[in-house]
């Protein structure tokens, strides 16, 4: 069985007080930086999850995963990342590749954009940059589908490079360990201890910690980023747009063409809300007209 590392609330008590005392006007003590860097990896060494994107630097899997990490459980993303990963092993094969091709594989994770963002991303690699992920988050930042977040982990864990920034765990552990009494806090506050604390010289490995770390505090505590101001619950699947959309794709995957009536006898949905969701795939590029038939690109 794992260990785990705090093994009452006395003791992470204890800890948090010690932390806060060591926060002054200048920040963090390096003795507060020694003593949560400690605490992180001492949990990390026993405690630390698997996945297939952590056991490699290829920066093309690693691209690929945090794809499909965006706004999706891990649970879900390692099926479809084996599967992706062996019918697409580079950015070459997923430049060659249909996008129907491509959507055909992604279909279950959802938010298809992001599958589209990934293919041009390969096609922009391949063409621009000679098959090479560049590892400036500057960079990377203006590939399709990529924001500061993505950018910013993809150069750590891909290059290793000392990047700083948050996610919903990292912004939990931060929350539980110096702003435990606080509510709304803001990721302006979390960002210059993120930033001090910040192994520099393995900063791939300290996110990982991180993160599992932050995954430990939600399930034992109330999740503490809801502490966050930024914080907002996700909407439901079930009955959304989002849901329409991924059931229209699914049936032009199935099939090759259809009328907007067609689609909508095969959803039996009202047929403003097929229309209103088509619209949105067209102007997403996902789909396309041509003479009154609907069709994958």
């Amino acid at each position: 069985m794992k260990k785990d590392f705090i093994t009452s609330w006395q003791i992470e008590k204890g800890v948090i007080s010690k932390l806060k005392n060591e926060l002054d006007e200048h920040g963090l003590t390096p003795q507060a930086v020694s003593l949560f860097q400690k605490i992180i990896y001492n949990f990390y060494q026993e405690n630390r999850r698997k996945f297939p994107w952590r056991e490699t630097e290829d920066p093309y899997y690693i691209l690929v995963s945090e794809i499909m990490l965006q706004q999706t459980q891990t649970k879900r993303v390692v099926k479809k990342y084996e599967q992706f990963i062996e019918a697409f092993p580079d950015f070459e094969s997923l430049a060659k590749a249909s996008l129907r091709e491509v959507l055909e594989l992604w279909h279950g994770l959802g938010y298809n954009r992001r599958a589209k963002a990934l293919k041009e991303t390969a096609n922009m690699v391949v063409t621009d940059f000679n098959g090479k992920l560049p590892s400036s988050p500057d960079v990377l930042i203006k590939f399709p589908g990529i924001g500061e977040y993505t950018a910013s982990a993809v150069a750590t864990f891909a290059f290793n490079k000392p990047t700083v920034f948050i996610e919903t765990n990292i912004r939990s552990v931060f929350i539980h360990f110096f702003f435990s009494d606080r509510a709304d806090v803001k990721d302006a506050e979390i960002f210059p201890l993120i930033e001090k604390t910040l192994d520099a010289s393995n900063p791939r490995i300290w996110y990982y910690a991180l993160m599992d770390y932050g995954v430990l505090l939600k399930k034992r505590y109330k999740n503490p980023s809801r502490k966050s101001a930024h914080y907002r619950k996700q909407s439901s699947f079930e009955g959304s747009n989002r849901e329409v959309r991924g059931m229209i794709l699914k049936i032009l995957l199935d099939e090759k063409s259809l009328s907007e009536l067609e689609i909508v006898k095969k959803l039996g949905m009202k047929p403003e809300k097929v229309k209103r969701n088509l619209k949105q795939l067209i102007k997403e590029g996902l789909v396309k007209k041509k003479e009154e038939k609907f069709t994958l690109p």
